[in-house]
């Protein structure tokens, strides 16, 4: 075990300069914290280098796993479809996860990979990562996608039942000055497809009442 792992930091990782590609490639390489070892890649953001609304999500799934994207599988799905609804163009938005290694166990005929929330230790190590890519985005509206991505963004108090849906300050993850962005929270889109049939419909549309009061912060 390295003393980076040992540390679950990310900061030795990071380059000091260059833009999102740079960023991306050292990604690619991070080992600072241990879920690199089981992942298949490292799954950074990906969408419109500028865009003034970022969303971070909690980390990846199986399906971004495997094609190093996020927000490819069933809830990058319901994300899209529920933006459209609040009026937000999904290609206009960049899309990243607080942690950037799929954590899972496996379990069942076949191994399935079943999803295991990642700790808070394994969120401040990724931290820096997340760190560059608001710096360099630089966008005016963040919207954090369920419990993680929002305790990545406003600390270990936040809770997504008492915190969505109401903009607040975004508080640098790095130390440096305060941001003139602002945070939005909502659920995470896989708490939608997690819902039961009658419950669903509601938390469906929670997500896009949320997207929409993110949305109107650009107006």
């Amino acid at each position: 075990m390295t003393g980076a792992e040992e540390r679950y930091d990310a900061t030795p990782y990071v380059p000091p300069r260059g833009g999102l590609k740079a960023v991306r490639e050292a990604a690619a390489g991070c080992r600072g914290c241990p879920l690199h070892r089981e992942a298949t890649q490292t799954v950074f953001g990906a969408g419109e280098p500028s865009a003034r609304f970022l969303l971070v999500g909690e980390q990846p799934g199986d399906q971004e796993d495997r094609k190093g994207r996020p927000f490819v599988g069933p809830a990058g799905g319901v994300l899209n479809r529920a933006l459209e609804e609040a009026g937000i163009d999904p290609d206009d938005t960049y899309v990243t996860n607080a942690v950037k290694h799929f954590k899972f166990v496996q379990s069942g005929p076949g191994k399935r990979r079943i999803h295991k929330a990642p700790d808070l230790r394994e969120m401040r190590a990724c931290r820096p990562w997340l760190a560059a890519e608001l710096r360099l985005v630089d966008p005016e509206v963040v919207v954090a996608l369920g419990a993680t991505a929002g305790k990545a963004l406003l600390g270990p108090s936040f809770r997504v039942t008492r915190d969505r849906g109401v903009a607040l300050p975004l508080p640098p993850l790095d130390g440096g000055e305060e941001s003139e962005g602002v945070v939005v929270a909502t659920l995470h889109p896989s708490a939608v497809l997690r819902a039961d049939e009658e419950q669903r419909a509601q938390a469906y549309a929670g997500l896009v009442a949320d997207l929409r009061v993110a949305g109107r912060l650009l107006s």
